[in-house]
Order: C-alpha cells, then structure tokens, then sequence
C-alpha cells in the first residue's frame, strides 16, 4: 500500500509539474489557477511524507536499500533535500521531542520565530543551489508554452513548495508539539489534532494525528487514523519516553 501510494502521488507531482509548465497558466481562469496551486501544494506536501516515511523505514521495510533510495528520491524532488541530514534531524527529534536538542522545535517560542529555526534546520547552501538550478531548468521548459516564464515556475513550483513548508510546520509540527514540557503531553511531548479523517488527509496527510505518531512511529501516514480511532476507543499503546529508541528510526543507518 505504501509503495503504491507513494507511486501515485510521485506520478502525479510530475504530471502535473509538466502539464502545468506547459500552458499559458496567466491566460486562465484565477479558479483554475488557484485550484492548481492547491493540488501541487498537496502533492509538494505528499512528497516530503514519503521521505519521512522513508526515514522510519516503513515505505519498503523488506528492503532498506531501496527504502532509503525512494526517501531519497523524494527528498530530492520536495526541495532537493539531504536525505542523510534529514534523517538525523528526525533521528533527534524522535529521541528527544520538545527539548533543546530537538531540531524541530522551539519551545516557549512564537509561530514565526519557530518556523525560522525549523527552517533554517533543513536548509543549506548546498541544497539552494540544486534548487534554484532545478527552478531554472524549469524555467527554460516553460519558455516556449508561455509569454511569462517566470511567472509559471512561480506559481508551479515556488508557491507550492512555499505552502507546503508551512502546511508541514503548521500541522505537522507546531500545533501538534505546542506546548511541549507541559503535563497534556508526557513522554512523547505530542498532542492530536482533533480533526475528522477526511480534512487531516488534506491538512497534511494525517501527519496532526501527531500523537499516534509518536507512540507508533513504525506505522506508515495512512494507518495513523486507524490507530487513533483505537486510542480514542481505549486500546492504547504505551507512549515512547525521553530519550528512549525510535526503533524504527534507530535501524537505520547514520
């Protein structure tokens, strides 16, 4: 399920990035537009949700190699990511959610100064430059299917990827994390979003049930509703303490 997932939402982002770049998007409807923005955020987002689970080794656990070549892959295409980097930047956070040595949090701190240091820990010198030379190459696909270039990789691609960083930061880090120390979250410092299944598919592909997360980081994004509906029916399982193994992310390697 996983891996077939991962195809379509992989085969879609290119389908759409090639579609999309090749029509004159400034002589559309702004409904047509805006509702394209939308999907390729989504799929933006769909792509960094494989590299994570990736990371956890559950997107082809059978096989770690190729498991850690998809997460790669998808990294790559998300915003040309280290996946190595990425992967030790989870590893942390995993092992010590909420505290100082949690890359993805900042505890005590508003929503833009946290979205700064979130941020600022994914990105490199490096990795802006693969970037802008992918937007670039983007650009020169555009040029001929559009009398403003520029402006379509922005909307196809910048914007999106944009969007996607903070639909992550939002759904997937400060709302479910916001209060870490305090006693609603021992152990994990993670709290649910108290969303129906079908909108915390599209806020961020369940990544708010945040919660479930973190007491079964084995479980790939579309089995956490199901776990949460046995939490919330009573069979719980027993949260990952401080400083305790993510083994899912503790198998592989650094």
């Amino acid at each position: 399920m996983g891996l077939a997932l991962a195809t379509a939402i992989t085969a879609a982002w290119l389908f759409s990035l090639l579609a999309l770049l090749s029509v004159d998007l400034a002589s559309q409807s702004l409904s047509l537009v805006v509702l394209a923005i939308g999907l390729r955020t989504f799929l933006q987002t769909g792509l960094f949700i494989i590299g994570h689970d990736a990371m956890h080794g559950v997107l082809l656990p059978l096989h770690s190699g190729a498991n850690q070549r998809l997460g790669q892959l998808a990294l790559a295409l998300y915003a040309c990511l280290p996946y190595q980097h990425c992967l030790l930047n989870h590893r942390q956070h995993h092992l010590d959610p909420g505290s100082h040595q949690d890359p993805d949090v900042l505890a005590g701190a508003g929503p833009l100064a946290w979205y700064g240091r979130f941020m600022a820990g994914y990105l490199g010198v490096g990795q802006m430059a693969s970037l802008l030379t992918t937007w670039a190459i983007c650009l020169l696909f555009a040029w001929p299917h559009t009398a403003n270039p520029a402006l379509a990789v922005g909307l196809v691609c910048i914007l999106p990827l944009i969007l996607s960083s903070l639909q992550l930061f939002a759904f997937g880090t400060y709302l479910p994390h916001r209060g870490a120390g305090q006693a609603w979250a021992p152990g994990h410092q993670a709290h649910s979003l108290d969303l129906p299944v079908w909108l915390s598919l599209i806020a961020c592909y369940h990544f708010g049930y945040h919660r479930e997360h973190h007491q079964s980081p084995g479980l790939p994004w579309f089995a956490l509703p199901a776990q949460r509906r046995s939490d919330l029916s009573g069979c719980r399982l027993a949260p990952v303490t401080r400083g305790s193994k993510d083994s899912a992310i503790a198998s592989l390697p650094t």
